[in-house]
């Protein structure tokens, strides 16, 4: 199975053939800028000329269009969107690529009509998304050395913590503020429509009130973290893993923060239920004899920022039954958090 860029946030949808405006609805409503394949395929052609061909439409996002092509005869997707800096953020991190973290190099990047375009190497898999049980189990020791990899690189020149910019720097001075700031100024509105949604504001207040209390006791540790696993973003190629894609929600802080993602979202993949994915993560940091301290305190607050950077989102999309069950599981992990 091939398949192309995964794209930040909500649910992807995957096409091979036709265009972007066979898309749903809700993509579209979202979506800065509808591109045909004609309007790709021409861009494409007037950049690259004979160099470039094949044209396929791949899928759409909250924040980008992605099209496979070939460019030299090699196997490349184009990706056109509004925010230039995911995508220089997808170039730097392209940078750090290594057997155990596997992350395609961008290409060419610029600007494009309407906005921003970048050209990176193909990944070819399967998204661990679609993976059943015994699939993602024989895929794990393969995620878990990328995860360690990306824990592994030197940011010691870098400054900052929380989402970081092109120029490889983030603007929030302590990790405990970045974790409070959860909702990014592209979910303009998302209060006003939690407030008049049937959920209100309550869960959302009682969780932020309790990370905010909690925050105070974290390590300050700065790593890079990917920030958006799962959602078509890691791609596997039988146990390996083949792609880390779509930086763009990356931050520099602790690297729980990525085992805390998928704990949060784990739940969510009934596939994979005889997986107890905390034990996996417990027994792998045994192995290496790395057990990580205050992993409890670090794991429930990165959860529950998860949980609330989430809230926001599925309310400034109008998804309300992910919005609904979003807002329990993150007030049940306020309520049962230690005093």
């Amino acid at each position: 199975m091939e398949v192309g860029f995964g794209l930040v946030h909500g649910k992807r949808v995957i096409v091979r053939e036709g265009s972007v405006e066979d898309l749903p609805e809700v993509s579209a409503r979202r979506w800065w800028r509808m591109l045909s394949i004609a309007d790709a395929g021409r861009f494409l052609h007037q950049r690259y000329g004979s160099r470039a061909g094949g044209v396929e439409a791949l899928g759409a996002g909250a924040w980008s269009v992605a099209y496979a092509f070939t460019l030299d005869g090699r196997d490349a997707v184009a990706r056109f969107g509004q925010y230039g800096d995911d995508f220089a953020k997808d170039r730097r991190m392209g940078a750090c690529a290594s057997p155990r973290l596997p992350i395609p190099r961008v290409l060419d990047s610029g600007e494009a009509p309407g906005g921003h375009f970048a050209v990176s190497e193909r990944v070819h898999g399967i998204p661990i998304d679609d993976l059943d049980g015994a699939r993602m189990r024989a895929v794990l020791p393969s995620l878990f050395r990328a995860l360690d990899a990306l824990a592994e690189i030197d940011v010691s020149a870098r400054r900052g913590f929380g989402s970081w910019g092109p120029d490889g720097d983030a603007d929030t001075p302590d990790w405990p503020s970045a974790l409070c700031r959860f909702a990014g100024n592209r979910l303009s509105g998302w209060r006003a429509r939690l407030e008049a949604s049937p959920i209100g504001t309550g869960p959302m207040e009682i969780a932020a009130a309790r990370l905010q209390e909690l925050t105070r006791d974290l390590p300050e540790v700065r790593h890079v973290i990917h920030g958006d696993l799962l959602h078509w973003n890691v791609f596997a190629d039988g146990p390996s893993i083949s792609g880390l894609i779509d930086w763009g929600n990356s931050l520099y802080g602790d690297a729980l923060y990525d085992a805390a993602w998928l704990i949060f979202w784990w739940p969510w993949y009934p596939q994979w239920a005889e997986i107890d994915i905390r034990a996996e993560f417990e027994r792998h940091w045994a192995d290496r004899g790395a057990v990580p301290p205050q992993r409890e305190l670090r794991l429930l607050c990165y959860q529950l920022r998860i949980g609330l950077e989430h809230i926001a989102y599925n309310a400034w999309t109008g998804n309300e039954p992910h919005l609904r069950r979003c807002a329990q599981q993150t007030l049940e992990l306020a309520m049962d958090a230690p005093r």
